[in-house]
């Protein structure tokens, strides 16, 4: 069975830079707006983001477990093959989506709904942020937010077929997306703006999609 490659899943994170700053921009000024001089900007950031990632490896290994639990009901062949198609042409929409050909990616989005709700109040009571240990809780919280990029992601930890498999493959998409909003954290605005032009969407859009495609071909064969 072809499972997404970790590489795979970073380089979806890092290329989904646009997206994530849609989805976080708004948790990150929250972080570091008004914070005093001596609380430390980057310690705050990097709180809030391991939080962020912690979550999204307890995600991936949770659903790995789940997998891993009908595999050892269910045909493990047939049922491994059509997570890994799964997961592959949910990269393809979220390719199309990032490039902004096609928004049906906001329809799986909406699955995630129902409990965010439930979460929100909690993040509501955590800001503002006056402390790592905050931060950390905060993005703790965050990393349930219903995100088309992260489903996409957590489809190939369920395909792994493992709790290790799927936090590992989730740890390595949280990795490729540390970077932008990192740098959102210091150059909110011009990056924001960057990552938004029409050109950078559409080729970071169609490489995500080609290696959704690229996956699926070697899945077939």
């Amino acid at each position: 069975m072809i499972e997404t490659s970790g590489w795979i899943l970073f380089l979806a994170g890092l290329l989904g830079g646009g997206h994530c700053m849609g989805m976080c921009g708004g948790i990150v000024a929250a972080l570091t707006l008004n914070l005093p001089p001596e609380t430390g900007r980057w310690r705050i950031m990097l709180a809030y983001n391991l939080g962020r990632i912690g979550s999204y490896a307890l995600i991936g290994a949770l659903l790995g477990g789940l997998a891993a639990t009908g595999l050892a009901l269910l045909d493990i062949r047939g049922l491994q093959l059509t997570l890994a198609l799964l997961a592959n042409l949910m990269l393809v929409a979220m390719g199309l989506y990032l490039a902004g050909l096609s928004g049906a990616v906001n329809l799986i989005e909406r699955l995630g709904v129902p409990i965010w709700r439930r979460l929100q109040p909690l993040l509501g009571r955590l800001l503002p942020v006056r402390s790592p240990q905050s931060a950390l809780l905060a993005g703790m919280v965050w990393g349930w937010l219903p995100c088309g990029l992260v489903y996409s992601a957590s489809l190939s930890a369920l395909a792994t077929g493992s709790a290790s498999g799927g936090a590992l493959a989730m740890l390595a998409f949280g990795l490729g997306t540390l970077p932008n909003l990192l740098l959102m954290g210091a150059f909110a605005d011009s990056l924001r703006r960057w990552m938004q032009q029409r050109p950078v969407r559409l080729t970071a859009g169609l490489v995500v999609a080609g290696i959704g495609a690229w996956q699926l071909l070697r899945a077939l064969i």
